[in-house]
């Protein structure tokens, strides 16, 4: 192989190299910035070995009662939620406790809110790990 070949192999590995770190960066910041422009809440879990949790989540309110939904039918947060009676919620700077109950039967309701309020965060969220028909509203009442 001739040196001037091995320069433009050179390059133009370098060049999609640059060029998937440049898409995957764009990627990131899109994400971060359609997570974080609308309103996010914080969810306070504890693990099996009691350390707290805080994962923040997009939330929505359908007929008086608020909604989170996981995008498939695990991740750890939901675990976590799922496999305590009770767990808090931080919104809109008030603290309080709930408990979840998993409602697939309003998976198109839930996922069209979701869309409403959170617009092009949703569908590039959804087009990036395609959890829209697999997810699952859980749906959040307040203990007094």
């Amino acid at each position: 192989m001739s040196a001037a070949w091995r320069r433009r192999v050179t390059r133009l590995l370098t060049g999609s190299f640059l060029t998937l770190v440049l898409v995957i960066l764009v990627l990131v910041i899109a994400q971060r910035v359609a997570a974080e422009r609308v309103e996010v809440v914080e969810l306070h879990t504890l693990d099996s070995g009691g350390e707290s949790h805080t994962t923040r989540l997009w939330i929505v309110d359908d007929e008086g009662l608020p909604y989170l939904r996981v995008g498939s039918g695990s991740s750890g947060w939901s675990d976590r939620l799922l496999s305590r009676p009770t767990f808090e919620l931080t919104r809109g700077g008030e603290r309080a406790v709930y408990a979840a109950v998993p409602r697939a039967e309003k998976r198109d309701r839930i996922n069209a809110l979701m869309r409403d309020k959170y617009t092009w965060g949703d569908r590039l969220i959804d087009l990036m790990v395609g959890y829209e028909k697999a997810a699952i509203p859980l749906e959040l009442h307040r203990i007094e």
